[in-house]
């Protein structure tokens, strides 16, 4: 817990610090709009594209993988030889492979590069999914390598920051001015309301952030269905269903997992769609047609 927000502490003070010297360095104002657009897009993509840096770190350092250099036995062997195969399907530099500990099945897929990513597998999925389970799961994680999603949510986390961090300063401005009479802003007031609008539309803007990883999911099941066969894919979200349980990855990386959502009003703010909707979506694509062809995006 204490290195989760040593690690937090240290990412945001980094951002502060480069915020602050490239505002001093342009002499930016955030108190005219075009300063305040600036100053929120530093702040804004500054901490997505920081973590997408540091994931590979993060992942690794939070997780306790070990990467596979030299394998050590069979399964090893094994794992490496499929995603080596899977990688070169889909059209991507070989991912490190990694195994870590932890008694739930899941998997993860991360990195800034597409060429130069991590794909790691737990030891509770190793012992309760068997082998055409557990290729389809790495198709799953190669797919997300190959869609350029771990890229493509930090960028559209940094658009929806940097939305939240202007809007919450225009519309604040408006609401303290009109309160308190002060049309420049800047009061107490002012900040409080800011806190509170940036809490609001944070909320609005985790619901699209987290629509967009549900959607993705789906493209990284029709991408396993492509890399290792659709009955595969099927059955290893089946056998996932059946043993499905808390999750023990940290924050930051439970959305690079395969673990499913849940339902009701909670899956707004969820990840992963639920896996009875995985599944179905599986069984009901045409065989050959797009929606498994165009799981993987070369």
């Amino acid at each position: 817990m204490l290195k989760r927000v040593g690690l937090f502490l240290a990412t945001n003070l980094a951002v502060l610090m480069l915020v602050s010297i490239v505002m001093s360095v342009f002499k930016v104002n955030p108190q005219q709009f075009t300063g305040l657009l600036v100053m929120a897009a530093l702040f804004g993509f500054g901490g997505s594209l920081v973590s997408l840096l540091m994931s590979k770190w993060v992942a690794k350092h939070f997780t306790g993988a070990q990467v596979i250099t030299q394998p050590r036995n069979e399964a090893e062997q094994w794992l490496v030889s499929t995603v080596q195969r899977q990688a070169q399907k889909a059209g991507i530099g070989m991912p490190d492979v990694a195994v870590y500990d932890a008694p739930e099945i899941n998997a993860f897929a991360t990195g800034a590069n597409r060429n130069h990513a991590l794909v790691a597998v737990s030891t509770g999925l190793l012992r309760a999914m068997n082998r055409d389970e557990a290729e389809a799961v790495l198709g799953h994680e190669v797919s997300h390598v190959a869609n350029g999603d771990m890229v493509t949510m930090a960028l559209l986390q940094g658009v929806l920051n940097t939305f939240v961090i202007v809007l919450a300063r225009v519309v604040g401005r408006i609401v303290d001015g009109y309160i308190s009479g002060n049309r420049d802003g800047g009061g107490f007031g002012y900040f409080i309301v800011v806190n509170v609008l940036q809490l609001v539309f944070g909320i609005f803007a985790s619901v699209i952030a987290m629509w967009f990883s549900r959607h993705r999911e789906f493209r990284a099941d029709a991408g396993g269905a492509t890399l290792a066969g659709r009955d595969k894919m099927i059955a290893a979200l089946e056998r996932l269903a059946q043993n499905h349980g808390e999750s023990t990855l940290p924050k930051q990386m439970a959305a690079f997992g395969i673990s499913g959502g849940s339902l009701g009003l909670g899956r707004l703010l969820m990840s992963h769609p639920p896996l009875e909707e995985r599944i179905a979506a599986l069984r009901n694509a045409p065989l050959g047609g797009n929606s498994i062809r165009e799981g993987v995006i070369r």
